[in-house]
């Protein structure tokens, strides 16, 4: 969509009772778009009709961490949504937060201790799955990173990572909201202040380690395989205990790209890292995954997660 249409404008219109501006696409030109109504400045995106259940997840998963986690976890102010029922497209209308989404280039220790304990405020949200919040068991479940592998081949080190994930899944009896890509690019940041955690459409109920190892994954491919210590601290500081199975879940969400990273590259230099080229990206990921795989052979058998 080149710019909301009519009908759009007329919805977010009709949701706050007063004429909308479109003032710019925030991604790439496109959505989400930053609109002004009155002297506020508010945030649309736009899905296709067929993505509708993502936008459900979306809306549900920010109901969920809005109202239950409070100001603890920063949420934007959801104003409106549809299903396309009435416009036919999923939309997502909420207040602007103040905030950037760019990643330091050298690693802030504030920042990604803070990062964990965003993780660990969600997973301490209880909610019953549901078809709106499904059981989730890797990050981006959507995509189907292992037909990936199949199709455009795998290296002998992902290959191992498939098999050591396989034989070494916990059973794990501790569930909770899982946002399901968090990465840096989906908050905002004023300074070293976390102001909002965006992008909800991966949401479910599943295991912590979900996120805790997709931020830990995030931080090495950032700045390298020492700075995922911090989300480590900041997440237990937080929870008030001990992560479990760390490796594990840190080779899942290793998995959880394609194999020579696709478009990755392209979304860190979205957020103002153009240094994180396709090979510094698959570097970092394999010696991230070898630290993972080394660990979990030498613990043997998976520990709950507590």
């Amino acid at each position: 969509m080149a710019c909301p249409d009519a009908g759009v404008l007329d919805w977010a219109s009709a949701v706050l009772d007063t004429g909308v501006t479109v003032l710019r696409g925030l991604r790439h030109g496109g959505s989400p778009w930053l609109l002004r109504a009155g002297g506020r400045e508010l945030v649309l995106r736009v899905a296709r009709a067929e993505q509708a259940a993502e936008t459900a997840t979306e809306v549900a998963a920010m109901t969920y961490a809005a109202r239950v986690a409070g100001s603890a976890l920063p949420v934007a102010e959801l104003l409106g949504y549809d299903l396309a029922e009435r416009t036919g497209y999923g939309l997502v209308l909420t207040a602007r937060v103040p905030g950037t989404s760019v990643i330091p280039a050298e690693p802030d220790p504030e920042r990604l201790r803070a990062l964990g304990a965003a993780a660990a405020r969600i997973s301490s949200v209880k909610v019953t799955p549901a078809v709106a919040l499904p059981v989730r068991s890797r990050p981006i479940e959507a995509e189907d990173f292992a037909g990936m592998r199949r199709e455009q081949g795998a290296s002998d080190l992902l290959r191992a990572a498939e098999a050591a994930v396989a034989a070494a899944r916990p059973d794990d009896g501790r569930n909770g909201l899982v946002h399901g890509d968090l990465w840096h690019g989906n908050t905002l940041w004023d300074d070293s202040r976390l102001t909002a955690v965006l992008d909800w459409d991966c949401a479910g109920v599943g295991p912590a380690g979900i996120d805790l190892g997709s931020l830990r994954c995030d931080a090495a491919w950032c700045h390298g395989v020492e700075a995922a210590g911090h989300v480590l601290r900041g997440w237990e500081a937080e929870a008030g205990r001990p992560a479990g199975d760390v490796p594990y879940w840190d080779a899942v969400a290793a998995l959880a790209c394609p194999p020579d990273m696709g478009w990755f590259p392209v979304s860190m230099a979205a957020q103002g890292r153009p240094d994180l080229t396709r090979e510094v990206m698959l570097e970092r990921r394999d010696a991230f995954l070898g630290a993972a795989l080394s660990r979990l052979a030498s613990a043997g058998q998976p520990k709950r997660l507590a």
